[in-house]
Formats: C-alpha cells, sequence, structure tokens
C-alpha cells in the first residue's frame, strides 16, 4: 500500500485532498492544529501538528516512518491567513499592504511557506532512500497577477520558487516536487466570503476535486518530466478525466480569466 502525508488537512484544501487519496487506496496521515476532530475517513491516521513549530513537524514524519516504513507522496497544504478573510462583517481581504495586519505576513510566511519547506524535507529523507516520490505544493495564480493583496502574491511566489529549486535538489534521486493551482476552491473560508457575495462560486471547485487531481498526478508514469513546473489543477483533471465530486468538469483558470 502506498503512502501519503497532507499537511494542514483540517479543513479546506488539505482535507479534500486527504479523503480522494485514501479512497484511492493510499494510507493517508494527515496533519494540522485541530486534524482530531476533522471530517475525514476513519482510515486517516490524524496527528495533531503545529507546522510553525520543526519539532512538531519531525515527530509526524517520525510517526510515518515508524508505521508505513515509507512515503510515496506529501501535499503541502499547511497554510495561513485564510481565516479573517471577513473581520467584524468587513471583506478585508483585498486591503492594500498599508492595512494589513503583521499576522497574516506571519501565517502564510510560517506556517505556509516555511512548513512546507521543513515538511518537503522531512519528506525527501524518506523519499530519497527508495529514489522515487511526489512533493505536492499547493500555490495560485497571485504569483503572475495581482490577487488580492501584496502579501498573498509574495507567499506565492516563494512556494513556486520553492517547488522549482527543490525539484532541481531532488531529481537525481528521483523525487518529483511541483506547484499545484487550484480554482476558486470552496473551503470554509471562501464559502463565508461568497455568503456575503463578495466572490462568485460558478466556476468553483470543491476541496475533494483538488485531490482527485492530486491522486491522478500521483500515479502518472512520467510525473518525474512535470518535476519543477507549475500545474493547473483543473488542466490536469481535463487532461487525466477527472471530474469535481457532483459530475461538473470545471474550468481552468487563466492569467485572463483568475
Amino acid at each position: 500500500m502506498k503512502t501519503a502525508l497532507v499537511t494542514g488537512a483540517s479543513r479546506g484544501v488539505g482535507r479534500g485532498v486527504a479523503t480522494p487519496l485514501h479512497d484511492g487506496g493510499y494510507r493517508v496521515f494527515a496533519t494540522g492544529w485541530t486534524v482530531t476532530s476533522a471530517e475525514l475517513p476513519q482510515g486517516v491516521v490524524r496527528i495533531a501538528c503545529d507546522h510553525t513549530r520543526d519539532e512538531d513537524t519531525r515527530a509526524a514524519f517520525e510517526r510515518v516512518s515508524a508505521e508505513a516504513g515509507t512515503l510515496d507522496v506529501l501535499v503541502n497544504s499547511a497554510w495561513g491567513g485564510y481565516e479573517s478573510m471577513v473581520e467584524d462583517g468587513v471583506f478585508t481581504w483585498t486591503r492594500p499592504f498599508w492595512e494589513r495586519p503583521a499576522y497574516r505576513w506571519t501565517r502564510m510566511m510560517d506556517a505556509g511557506v516555511r512548513a512546507a519547506l521543513m515538511a518537503g524535507a522531512e519528506a525527501a529523507r524518506l523519499m530519497m532512500a527508495r529514489r522515487t516520490g511526489l512533493i505536492v505544493n499547493i500555490s495560485f495564480w497571485a504569483v503572475r497577477k495581482y490577487v488580492g493583496n501584496t502579501i498573498y502574491g509574495v507567499a506565492k511566489a516563494a512556494t513556486d520558487k520553492l517547488s522549482a529549486d527543490m525539484a532541481q535538489d531532488l531529481r537525481p534521486y528521483g523525487v518529483a516536487v511541483v506547484s499545484l493551482y487550484p480554482g476558486l476552491v470552496r473551503t470554509e473560508a471562501v464559502m463565508q466570503a461568497a455568503a456575503g457575495g463578495w466572490l462568485d462560486l460558478s466556476n468553483s471547485e470543491s476541496p475533494e476535486f483538488v485531490g482527485r487531481v492530486v491522486a491522478a498526478l500521483a500515479e502518472d508514469p512520467a510525473v518525474l518530466k512535470r518535476s519543477g513546473q507549475v500545474l493547473v489543477a483543473a488542466a490536469l483533471a481535463l487532461e487525466f478525466g477527472v471530474r469535481d465530486i457532483d459530475g461538473r468538469q470545471p474550468a481552468p483558470l487563466t492569467l485572463e480569466t483568475v
């Protein structure tokens, strides 16, 4: 049985990714601050973990190593900053950088980018020994276009550069690393914003849709050829024949439509 670890799986994209991997036959380990109470399949192994604490990250991977002996897929979905898109009934996500609370930088860069780096390092040690594996870093179009706010763009640009350079280091060991761009995902925070009329969900994706795409990508025999690339989840879904849980086929976002 193949093994996957999904960070930030308490809710949102991470929770959505963990479920299809489990349903696809993976032994899934899920980490997060509140993952022990998350709505996940019973067979998913939940590890309470604060990925801003390196000792927590190490302990999570030590448990994976002890119980599974190996790791085939790591999905870095741990992230911070979405929790307060709406504050006191006001959608503050699009405010300019000089009105930005400092905590958003810390949450995105430490709970997001740095967490992916440290989890990737732990995963690499397990994957290199077998000369195979896939690391997926969840990112977004904010790298290439102003989307929402300045700090968000900086954090996603850092995520893409992290993926590209991790791929360079790991290519000799047969381990692939990619950045994956979901579309507008119907996470808890997005649904809260949509309820206020601030977001259009007509071309949105379920969190599980992203997980279905990851599962298909992990089974691609040519995945190493994609290493270092930025991949769009909905475009991969078209290539792999993956549909959303409601049977819909979300249209891939572009720079023009994001």
